[in-house]
């Protein structure tokens, strides 16, 4: 089928679940808050689990053809992983400065960083269960960790970082043995730390995809449109993601209003062309969002594009991200008609 739909990994949380107005005001937490959820911590596990059967159903109503979890469980997309690994002092934090330019709390590793059990398989089985459409899973990616910890432990960064591959590897392999059909990989902070990125976040990637055969994708952007609001036109490290060994690129073009033509240097890649503007909290039409894939067209090829939002839609308003998701299913119904898929 061309033009499949599915979303970058986020979906907004119940108010009942958790304070999105305290998520809200502050910056994704880096270390474990879970003073953030309304429900005590007995009833918790229930409360993920009703909450993420609505968030598939969502989905599916939607019309999805690529579903995930909503990452209902999760504080920030990274500090469900991050924090559950050994090596990693929770209660005495390290400070890091964010990529707008702010200190914030971070997990300090003090001792070497080991996956002491599977994090997110259960996870993959609950939405397993509830679904009978292609399932899609996310994990913080080794680098952006590495950058979201102060290393107190390691000889520099780059050792930190490979450590974190080594986990997320073994986490990957479990993925795909419980069944899943794409791991996606977010690894945000290539985009705003793109020197050390180039000197060792890609190997660290790939560390991370090494013996890997199942669908792999890696999602890299400017950060949540709620939190970062001003969009450069173009990536600082992007065309360097050719070298990944992801079979799938995931990238924002609709807020940024991205260049597609940077998209030609992955001709072997299945690009998922963020269609979605995450800071206009206005439903966009089907034409509108079909418009900003006809975009990508010259430069990928219709068999290769995968609509999804800019990012993760943790921030927006339930009714608006839904309303957003049946929108990019009627363009992807639009594009098809036209390309005959």
């Amino acid at each position: 089928m061309l033009f499949p739909t599915t979303v970058v990994g986020s979906l907004p949380q119940p108010d009942w679940l958790i304070d999105r107005e305290k998520l809200a005001g502050t910056f994704p937490p880096r270390v474990r808050m879970k003073e953030l959820w309304r429900v005590d911590e007995p009833y918790l596990q229930q409360a993920w689990e009703d909450a993420t059967r609505l968030a598939i159903r969502a989905q599916e109503d939607a019309g999805l053809d690529i579903v995930t979890d909503g990452e209902i469980r999760r504080e920030s997309y990274s500090n469900r992983f991050a924090t559950a690994l050994d090596g990693v002092d929770l209660d005495h934090p390290g400070s890091v400065i964010n990529r707008v330019g702010v200190p914030i709390p971070v997990p300090r590793v003090v001792g070497p960083i080991r996956r002491r059990h599977a994090v997110e398989v259960d996870d993959l089985r609950f939405l397993k269960t509830h679904t009978d459409r292609q399932v899609k899973i996310t994990v913080p990616g080794p680098f952006t960790m590495s950058c979201q910890a102060q290393n107190d432990h390691y000889p520099d960064d780059a050792a930190m970082a490979l450590a974190y591959a080594e986990a997320l590897n073994g986490e990957i392999r479990d993925l795909f043995a419980a069944g899943a059909d794409i791991v996606q990989i977010d690894e945000p902070w290539m985009q705003s730390r793109p020197e050390k990125a180039r000197e060792y976040g890609l190997a660290a990637l790939n560390r991370a995809l090494e013996g890997i055969t199942g669908t792999t994708a890696v999602h890299i952007c400017f950060g949540y449109a709620a939190v970062v609001h001003q969009r450069p036109s173009g990536y600082s490290f992007l065309p360097e993601l050719r070298g990944c060994g992801c079979r799938q690129i995931s990238v924002e073009t609709a807020q940024s209003g991205l260049d597609c033509a940077v998209l030609a240097n992955f001709p072997d890649k299945q690009i998922m062309v963020g269609c979605i503007d995450l800071s206009d909290m206005n439903v966009e039409t089907p034409e509108t969002i079909a418009a900003r894939i006809r975009r990508a067209l010259p430069y990928v090829a219709k068999e290769r594009v995968i609509l999804a939002p800019d990012c993760g839609m943790k921030y927006l308003p339930r009714e608006v991200a839904v309303g957003k998701l049946r929108s990019m299913v009627q363009a992807a119904r639009l594009l098809r008609a036209e390309h005959g898929g």
